[in-house]
């Protein structure tokens, strides 16, 4: 069978873009990558060249492209040039450093103002349709009648989450809604708490550990990214994007164009 070449012009993927409603995240895109250009411009940030390296080092990482074929075949496949993926690994290695130059200081003044909010809580939980049934699942539960693997074995119906026996790992009081965020937080582990009733059903929740946060490395990158990406939503409400489309496209494109306008 002889295989059909279908053309696509410029036109075409712009039409496409905008029938498929992607206008407005494309144009947030664009706003923060000006805005987080202007301002390291303004800052006098500069990169380096070992930097620019290493940078497109982790973007090969990141892609899982080990060899050079690995690397030419992703280019083709996003259509993008060496010069393309330089700018991409530019542009990750440019909002590093500005959000480093911006908030590096906040981190642990930022941290501490908010430790509640980093607390994790070790949970297993099981949520039934029954409040009755929770009830008394929770006293036999208090009772030593049942184990809490029990009743994930005899409630859950997820097959990985009934093998781990309800577990949910640790989560943040974030992670929570209001109504189940105060009593887990409250506990002294390890504690069964009373069923919690939600939207979703009723929550059996067993809380194994309270664990205090720690400003570790790992902790001061996840601020350092929550407080720059909190300043560049800022930025992109505080502008005005206006969009200038191609005047001279052919009529089909411009008259989809000037009809969603009116």
């Amino acid at each position: 069978m002889m295989t059909e070449i279908l053309n696509v012009f410029p036109e075409d993927i712009l039409y496409q873009i905008k029938i498929s409603c992607q206008i407005p995240n494309l144009l947030e895109a664009i706003a923060i990558r000006k805005i987080i250009t202007d301002t390291a411009s303004q800052a006098g940030i500069i990169i380096e060249l070992e930097e620019l390296q290493q940078s497109a080092d982790s973007l090969r990482l990141a892609n899982n492209l080990i060899k050079a074929e690995d690397t030419w075949n992703w280019l083709n496949k996003h259509h993008l040039s060496l010069d393309n993926f330089e700018e991409i690994a530019q542009m990750s290695l440019l909002s590093t450093k500005l959000a480093d130059h911006l908030f590096k200081d906040k981190v642990e003044s930022f941290f501490y103002a908010h430790q509640l909010d980093y607390t994790g809580a070790v949970i297993y939980e099981v949520i039934l349709d029954d409040e009755d049934l929770a009830l008394e699942l929770f006293y036999a539960l208090q009772e030593g009648e049942i184990s809490f693997q029990e009743i994930a074995r005899q409630y859950i119906t997820d097959p990985e989450l009934r093998r781990a026996g309800g577990y949910q790992g640790i989560r943040l009081r974030n992670d929570f809604t209001a109504e189940i965020a105060a009593p887990v937080f409250a506990a002294h582990p390890p504690q069964i708490i009373k069923p919690i009733m939600t939207s979703r059903g009723v929550h059996l929740i067993m809380v194994e550990e309270i664990i205090k946060p720690e400003l570790t490395e790992e902790m001061r990158q996840k601020i350092l990214g929550e407080l720059f990406n909190n300043w560049l939503e800022q930025q992109v409400n505080s502008s005005v994007i206006v969009a200038k489309f191609v005047e001279n496209l052919p009529d089909k494109y411009n008259s989809e164009i000037f009809s969603q306008a009116s």
